[in-house]
């Protein structure tokens, strides 16, 4: 059943990052960063972008690595999903 649904939808992309920001309600900023090649010195430098993820359960902190999958549209900017937690921050002690 479940490939079914899967094989309707298609296949919805996954990107891993860092969350940089947690202060909002639901919803937490993820940094993905990505290693691309210069055209003209074939050098790999790094480019950066910021996503909004739907995070249900408020159960991400800054620092932490989680995987985020692509969804239907939440907010104008939120677009993705939290889907996982992939290595968690230690936290501050106090």
């Amino acid at each position: 059943m479940d490939n079914e649904i899967q094989e309707l939808r298609g296949l919805r992309k996954t990107l891993n990052g860092t969350v940089t920001s947690n202060k909002m309600e639901k919803t937490v900023v993820v940094e993905v960063v990505r290693r691309v090649m210069h055209p003209i010195y074939k050098k790999f430098i790094k480019r950066r972008k910021k996503y909004m993820a739907h995070a249900p359960e408020n159960n991400c902190s800054i620092g932490d690595y989680i995987m985020i999958e692509e969804s239907r549209p939440y907010s104008k900017r939120k677009k993705w999903f939290v889907k996982e937690i992939l290595k968690k921050t230690a936290e501050m002690q106090r």
